[in-house]
């Protein structure tokens, strides 16, 4: 297999491999192996997800209510938008 890759990303991934003690081809192996695996996964998580019940996490939720955080390990004000809080669905917003 021959690839085009521009000199700069050429040059970097040469110089890290180098420091790595890594040649070239093995690290764009690992590479490769480590993103389409990547890619397996999240398409896993999705199938997972749309067999899901998330009517069945309901009890489950409400019986566990989050406690609030420790003093000084609260998130800054505004740091977490409302709306991103509610996106849980068994939330009941």
């Amino acid at each position: 297999m021959s690839i085009r890759v521009p000199d700069s990303l050429h040059g970097a991934i040469k110089a890290f491999a180098n420091d790595e003690g890594y040649s070239m081809n093995q690290f764009l192996i690992t590479a490769a192996a480590e993103k389409l695996s990547a890619l397996n996964t999240v398409d896993y998580l999705r199938s997972r997800t749309e067999r899901a019940d998330l009517e069945c996490l309901r009890p489950v939720h409400a019986g566990n209510p989050q406690p609030p955080p420790e003093a000084g390990d609260e998130l800054p004000a505004g740091s977490i938008k409302k709306s991103r809080l509610s996106q849980r669905p068994w939330s009941g917003s």
